[in-house]
């Protein structure tokens, strides 16, 4: 893809910019393709509109596939509006999902408007009242939708002083603006914004070059401000999907395959078509129900026979080899410039190799694990006329009304989304398969249909985490210094695939592979794996090297800023001077992904008796250039550890011929407050350097850190995640 031109904004850049390949779910294509009954379709829609829709679902498929992105609005009444009552009005549309953003963007409106806090109202998440965006993802709201509303406000405010001193007669840099008012400190004038704007539209369009404050130039921002709506939800009167309710609201129930790649072959719905209030929905292979209780609707589901043709599939026992026998061919013609998206390359892995004192090969493996979200799956679907609402957790509210508007064949301007709060969980819920399911059973029923997805639902037919197979080749010289650096992921993904330590010679490939399981984004999405395999690796080559893991790390480095990461971590662990005791182990992992850094320690026992792993200490220094909300960025890295311990440890998808084999929280591990550390975060502000996203980098030096401190411990080197998820087997180390 050609280079943007630099005048645009962060926002429509990044509306541009590909994404990460192994965001398989947004590729997929719809998982439903609605006949619609005719009677229906032509009730809702009238005549004439079905070429019309396919020719625009047709250009906002190929949008979403990275060629051309909806328009991003830049007058700044599109971004915010000043009211009567003074209270500023703002829109965005990224969601909040326990990120803090909310709180994060409203503390840099604040900031470059110059009102108080108190005084902004932050719309987030709904398709009417919101500029497209295409989605809270990427660790994009901070650094991308963040400066888009730093430069609308910072825009508007000078449109305000420039009114107050056309109003006055005076100079505008003679002007001063403090919470929400203009201030002539030579006449003692001074006036509300609502007054200098009088309700009007500030179409002024935001200009290309207007800077916004410089985070050394924070006062609202960069402070620990609290959550803002944070005692609604310690309260319980926080509205999540399921608590939406509507007048006539019916509830729904789907009637899933027997297994991955099944089609329907034969259906019985007499024993549930005698329910009352019972309709059953077929659509192809889409069977559904709805009913006057959620609970009636579940048994007029399990009432319905069916027979399913199914397809052969592999089991979890010979998903790696699978996945490498099923590899595509890598892009050909490899790029020397930046590692691309599938293949890159600079010196002579054969001169790296030969010139080496050491080689070592290795393979590493990732398992599929699940997202496991508090809040299944849900939503609620609500037809007036021929116009469509859907209230549903996603993290992409845009894009789901793109894909409702293409599978129901009407105009996207007749489809609402409206993202539930807190709802979404960190790239689980990207798609809208319960807003599609909801959506067509109310179309049946001319009612409102809430469908809830149960647990064994949530762990079927969510998609998973994307396992993969890692090959690690390298040389090092005498002295410890890489000369060689042979990188290959199958399946997995590129995200963090690049090395950050220096070596002349380099091979970096990415080969996607065919799936038996549905896969996608995760938090971090693949640099957890690819910082796992490169971080461990790290680790046997210090070791033959014979040099300290720090030490050799700090030998090929040349970033400044993961230097500093790695320092602040070992300072605040006590690296250097901590004694061990048997059975204890300590390690180290860190790096680098979308503009952020990590360096993390962790402190492991392990009982010689049973083999039982337990990680007691993790230290994690994290550098995201200036913080935005210092006690929020300290909840964002910890949360990461405690959510990268179980993928670290003990969580995997167990399956066999297309069957999940443990889709209930009794048969997958998750981590328990018996399993949490003690967690150290170290932030580094840097006030001189514009903030970058904090959602997905902090967990990336856990797992290796971990594996690490096994092999201090033990002498047992794993390569495999997870680590334990049965103890260790002692009597074979």
């Amino acid at each position: 893809m050609a280079e943007l031109p630099k005048e645009r904004s962060e926002l429509e850049r990044a509306a541009h910019a590909p994404l990460e390949p192994e965001r398989y779910e947004l590729t997929e294509g719809s998982r439903y393709h609605f006949a619609v009954e005719r009677r229906d379709f032509f009730k809702f829609m009238g005549s004439g509109v079905a070429v019309l829709m396919t020719m625009r679902g047709a250009a906002l498929a190929q949008a979403e596939a990275g060629g051309s992105a909806p328009r991003i609005p830049q007058e700044i009444s599109a971004w915010l509006h000043i009211g009567e009552d003074d209270v500023v009005t703002v829109f965005s549309g990224k969601v909040e999902l326990g990120q803090n953003a909310r709180t994060m963007l409203t503390q840099l409106v604040a900031d470059e408007l110059h009102v108080p806090l108190e005084k902004i109202d932050l719309v987030l998440g709904d398709t009417s009242r919101t500029p497209w965006d295409r989605g809270t993802l990427g660790s994009e709201t901070t650094p991308v939708m963040g400066m888009q509303l730093r430069r609308a406000s910072s825009a508007a405010r000078e449109i305000i002083v420039a009114r107050a001193a056309e109003l006055w007669k005076v100079d505008p840099k003679l002007l001063e603006t403090e919470q929400g008012r203009v201030m002539d400190p030579t006449s003692g004038r001074s006036t509300s914004y609502s007054e200098l704007v009088k309700g009007q539209e500030l179409a002024r369009v935001i200009p290309a070059g207007d800077p916004p404050a410089r985070p050394s130039e924070w006062t609202i921002a960069g402070s620990s401000v609290p959550k803002i709506g944070g005692r609604t939800f310690v309260t319980g009167t926080h509205r999540y999907t399921i608590d939406v309710k509507r007048e006539g609201m019916l509830h729904g129930c789907m009637v899933r395959p027997a297994s991955y790649g099944a089609t329907l072959d034969t259906v019985d719905a007499s024993g549930a078509q005698a329910m009352p209030g019972v309709t059953v929905v077929r659509d192809g292979d889409f069977l559904g129900v709805v009913g006057p209780s959620r609970a009636v609707a579940e048994r007029a589901a399990a009432a319905i026979k069916t027979t399913w043709k199914a397809t052969p599939q592999p089991s979890n026992a010979e998903i790696f080899d699978y996945l490498k026998s099923h590899a595509k061919p890598v892009k050909a013609g490899a790029t020397n410039e930046r590692p691309g998206w599938n293949n890159y390359y600079i010196g002579s892995m054969d001169q790296g190799l030969g010139a080496a004192e050491h080689n070592l090969e290795q393979t590493y493996t990732v398992r599929y694990i699940a997202h496991c979200p508090l809040a299944t799956r849900a939503a609620v679907a609500e037809w007036d006329g021929d116009e469509l609402t859907v209230w549903t957790g996603t993290q992409r509210p845009h894009p789901v009304r793109s894909d409702l508007a293409r599978a129901l064949r009407i105009p996207e301007t007749n489809v609402r989304v409206v993202a539930s709060e807190n709802d979404p969980c960190y790239g689980g819920k990207h798609t809208g398969d319960p807003a599609l399911e909801a959506a067509r059973l109310a179309c049946k029923v001319k009612k409102p249909v809430k469908l809830i997805w149960n647990r064994e639902e949530e762990f079927t037919w969510a998609y998973f985490r994307p396992a993969g197979v890692i090959e690690v080749h390298s040389g090092i010289a005498a002295d410890g210094k890489i000369t060689a650096w042979e990188f290959h992921n199958y399946n997995s993904g590129n995200a963090g695939i690049e090395t950050p330590y220096q070596s002349p010679n380099q091979l970096i490939q990415f080969h996607p592979s065919d799936s038996p399981l549905r896969q996608g984004s995760y938090r971090g999405l693949a640099a957890t794996a690819n910082h796992f395999a490169r971080e461990t690796h790290m680790d046997e080559l210090a070791q033959m090297a014979k040099l300290d893991p720090l030490e050799f790390r700090r030998m090929n480095l040349d970033d400044p800023r993961l230097l500093a990461v790695f320092e602040a971590a070992t300072n605040r662990f006590g690296w250097r001077a901590a004694k061990k005791a048997d059975g204890q182990g300590f390690g180290l992992g860190g790096g680098t992904e979308k503009g952020s850094y990590i360096a993390t320690c962790a402190e492991v026992r392990v009982d010689r008796a049973s083999g039982a792993v337990r990680v007691m200490r993790v230290v994690s220094a994290f550098e995201c250039g200036a913080i935005v909300n210092p006690e929020h960025l300290q909840n964002q890295v910890e949360g990461a550890v405690m959510m990268g311990l179980g993928g670290a440890l003990f969580e995997q998808i167990d399956f066999d011929s297309g069957r999940i084999r443990n889709p209930h929280f009794a048969q997958y591990r998750l981590p328990r407050f018996s399993d949490m550390p003690q967690i150290e975060a170290v932030l580094l502000d840097r006030r001189d350097i514009e903030p970058a996203g904090a959602g997905e980098t902090p967990m990336f030096g856990l797992a290796p850190a971990i594996g690490n401190a096994i092999f201090d411990a033990t002498g047992i080197r794993l390569r495999a995640l997870p680590l334990a998820p049965n103890g260790l087997n002692l009597r074979k180390a």
